[in-house]
């Protein structure tokens, strides 16, 4: 992992959020002068983590303005994550950019299993790039501080209490990092789906094997003492209705409808809309309480609805929210932003590749 300062790692996320930018530009943004300015780009150049495009726009300060950007080129990062019989593999460029992505059904609790189907994914996608690490995106609250073992869901039973970054590790041969898959879900709506321009303090609900919370402050997730905040999930026992996509798939199966997985959901959601209008209807006041909860500790700037469930789904439970039923103290001009993520099932994917390039802009 290439070493930064603080004031080099300040400039990369400047750049990430603001884009292209001179250099005079950027010295008045950090603070810096422009000989401080010229030390750090220079480092990052050499380093081939920013590099300058070019422009035709008049100079400042008696330099040219050719603004820095990101280099996309810098490194590259894969992500993986498994949903119910299905699993994840995306490859991303430092830039945030998605490079490929790959699915295929997947059933198996052991995680080297896992393991074999990413390495083979890997080599497709990534074998002849620098690659900067693997990120895995694992559902099931955290069992040690530095969030590597994990209480996971009865279909990843293989995974439950082993040290899965040292597992991985030694089976990919590259730094390995866990996470929560809410949290990679945040990571990904962070620098991929907007919430970087658009504020400061968001919280994204991950509606996925159960119903977790990604908490982004300043760019920063929020994991707490260990690594375990945002498990709204515990608010809901699991023996009872609670809005997560298990929750949906198991209500459909109730009422007749043969449906698995995620992957026969889409065929039979037609036959099924009054189940389907229910459930939304349920999920919608279940997660109104939340965020009521969650105004009132966080504060966020806006809450981003993900799931891997179709995006009409989504939308609609969206709608479901009602503001009136929220408590909205009287700091807030109105109720939230309530969001639902432009990049579907792919987020908690993206979010988990996107690991091991957050680490080179935030010292945690």
């Amino acid at each position: 992992m290439i070493q930064l300062e603080e004031d080099e790692k300040r400039l990369l996320r400047h750049l990430r959020r603001h884009g292209p930018l001179p250099r005079g530009r950027l010295a008045d943004a950090l603070g810096a002068s422009n000989a401080r300015l010229t030390r750090l780009s220079a480092h990052l150049i050499a380093h081939g983590l920013i590099e300058e495009a070019t422009s035709d726009a008049p100079g400042q300060r008696g330099r040219p303005a050719t603004p820095l950007r990101i280099a996309a080129g810098a490194g590259y990062a894969l992500g993986a994550t498994v949903h119910r019989g299905l699993i994840e593999v995306a490859l991303v460029d430092y830039a945030g950019g998605l490079i490929d992505q790959a699915a295929e059904p997947f059933d198996s609790p052991d995680p080297l299993v896992f393991a074999r189907t990413v390495r083979r994914q890997l080599h497709r996608m990534a074998e002849r790039n620098r690659l900067l690490g693997i990120g895995v995106g694992v559902p099931g609250p955290s069992l040690s501080r530095d969030g590597s073992r994990r209480s996971t869901v009865d279909s990843l039973a293989g995974w439950r209490g082993i040290e899965l970054a040292a597992l991985f590790e030694e089976a990919f041969g590259h730094p390995v990092w866990i996470e929560n898959d809410a949290n990679a879900a945040a990571l990904a709506e962070f620098y991929r789906g907007g919430l970087m321009q658009r504020c400061e303090t968001a919280v994204v609900i991950l509606l996925g094997h159960g119903i977790g919370a990604g908490i982004i402050n300043e760019g920063r997730l929020m994991r707490g003492e260990m690594a375990s905040a945002g498990e709204i999930g515990t608010l809901y026992p699991i023996e009872r209705p609670r809005p997560s996509t298990l929750d949906l798939l198991a209500t459909l199966r109730a009422a007749g409808c043969p449906v698995d997985s995620l992957i026969d959901l889409d065929e039979r959601l037609d036959a099924y809309q009054a189940t389907i209008d229910a459930w939304v209807a349920r999920a919608g006041r279940q997660l109104a309480r939340i965020m009521s909860w969650g105004l009132a500790w966080i504060d966020p700037g806006a809450f981003v609805l993900s799931s891997p469930l179709p995006r009409p789904i989504l939308h609609r439970l969206a709608a479901a929210i009602e503001p009136r039923a929220m408590r909205i103290g009287g700091h807030r001009k109105g109720p939230p932003q309530i969001l639902v993520s432009e990049l579907g099932g792919l987020a908690t994917t993206i979010g988990a590749a996107l690991l091991p390039v957050h680490a080179t802009l935030f010292t945690d």
